[in-house]
């Protein structure tokens, strides 16, 4: 079965079997269940345990009390969206039910149940489950750390970050050479640093149009390339120039001071550079004991169970997953089936195999974009893609416009039902 309009409009969803809640136990009505991370994913997921049962206990853990979403964060960079359209609050979660703390997680006590809080203060629990999204592996690039992220933006966690890279590229005088550079898989949302050499080379050509969009990539190629390169001819011309990991495009080590880029073939240096440095997991995740030798946490994909703590559920970008992608459209139907499985587990039942679909947009230039969808279901200990259904290489301009609109209604859907 192709992924349907209807599927391209509201996202990743879990099949209506997945979903199905079960009334829990009497004994366990009023389980404790603590949900570590606000975004799609844990904010998702919180709603619909608390919605499936009013009597359940459930917390949500989050620092943070304005959520910033990275999905169409490319499109603030670029000057065609006001950072303010990308902030959700938690207030309409609480008004559920959901008790939001505004406190990180600092460890987990898996022998004891406990989430321990940054206040020193302590959150006991039945279930636990553990939605930390990504940290940025600086470790990983030679000269990079936060202080440079101060200079060398990476923008990969929306907010601050999103505006630096904005006001960068404001301030840069025409001709000058934006650079970014692109890490390895896996990574949060592969197909987004293209999405955004796009949308900074559409705000270059309009506003100073001698200049270049170097992409440094760490890949031989991606996902959609032929469609985004097909683009790039007609929007772009020569405006985007993209070195390949085979040509010497791995960045190795930055110079903040003097903006200098390394790779394996030669040295750049950029007017702007977008260091995008390779992810890990959430560092919660590997004080629970979730994280393996990847960086990442591998999980049971019928239950989300971690593999190395099965007492811990972990969903969202901080998962190994198999073929499903780090997206909010994964962490979301991630959420939800997580969500029926604890219900479940709780019930003394074994849950149903969880059946995700979902769909990615990327824009190119404004009322242009494409999609890429899937089905994805547990296949040999992970998720396997078992349907897929890309945007069309050779597609009308028309329906790029179809597709542009459909992510926008897309993001809608998906904050509205999270946040809203």
């Amino acid at each position: 079965m192709d992924v349907t309009r209807r599927d391209a409009v509201f996202g990743m969803t879990a099949s209506v079997a997945s979903l199905a809640l079960p009334s829990i136990a009497r004994a366990q009505a009023n389980a404790r269940i603590v949900v570590v991370g606000g975004g799609f994913g844990g904010a998702g997921c919180a709603r619909a345990l608390k919605r499936s049962d009013a009597k359940l206990d459930v917390t949500l853990l989050e620092p943070n009390r304005i959520f910033v979403a990275c999905p169409f964060s490319n499109e603030v960079i670029a000057g065609l969206r006001e950072i303010d359209a990308q902030q959700f609050s938690y207030d309409r979660i609480a008004a559920d039910g959901v008790g939001v703390v505004a406190q990180a997680a600092s460890k987990i006590d898996a022998q004891a149940r406990k989430v321990m809080l940054g206040d020193g203060t302590s959150l006991a629990y039945d279930k636990l489950v553990l939605s930390p999204g990504i940290d940025l592996n600086f470790e990983a690039l030679e000269g990079y750390d936060q202080a440079a992220s101060r200079i060398m933006p990476h923008a990969w966690v929306a907010g601050e970050q999103t505006m630096l890279l904005r006001r960068q590229l404001e301030a840069m005088e025409d001709g000058g050479l934006v650079a970014i550079a692109v890490p390895a898989n896996p990574s949060r949302c592969p197909p987004a640093p293209y999405e955004r050499a796009s949308l900074i080379a559409h705000y270059l050509k309009t506003k100073k149009p001698r200049s270049k969009v170097l992409i440094l990539d760490a890949k031989d190629s991606f996902s959609q390339q032929r469609l985004f390169e097909n683009a790039w001819r007609e929007f772009y011309g020569d405006m985007i120039e993209r070195v390949a990991l085979s040509q010497g495009g791995r960045v190795t080590a930055v110079d903040p001071k003097t903006k200098a880029i390394v790779t394996e073939f030669g040295n750049y240096t950029a007017q702007v550079a977008n260091i995008i440095p390779p992810q890990r997991a959430g560092r919660i995740a590997d004080s629970a004991g979730t994280v393996d030798h990847t960086g990442w946490c591998p999980i049971d994909p019928n239950t989300f169970a971690s593999k190395l703590m099965p007492d811990i559920h972990v969903i969202g970008d901080a998962c190994l997953g198999g073929g499903i992608p780090k997206s909010a459209a994964a962490a979301i139907a991630q959420g939800k089936a997580c969500a029926a499985a604890v219900i479940a587990l709780l019930s003394g039942k074994t849950p149903e195999p969880p059946r995700l679909t979902g769909v990615c947009y990327n824009t190119v230039a404004p009322g242009y974009a494409f999609s890429l969808a899937g089905h994805y279901q547990p296949r040999d200990d992970i998720f396997a893609e078992v349907e897929g259904n890309a945007s069309p290489v050779d597609a009308p301009r028309e329906t790029r416009l179809r597709e542009a609109h459909a992510a926008q209604n897309w993001f809608k859907t998906i904050t509205a039902e999270t946040f809203g």
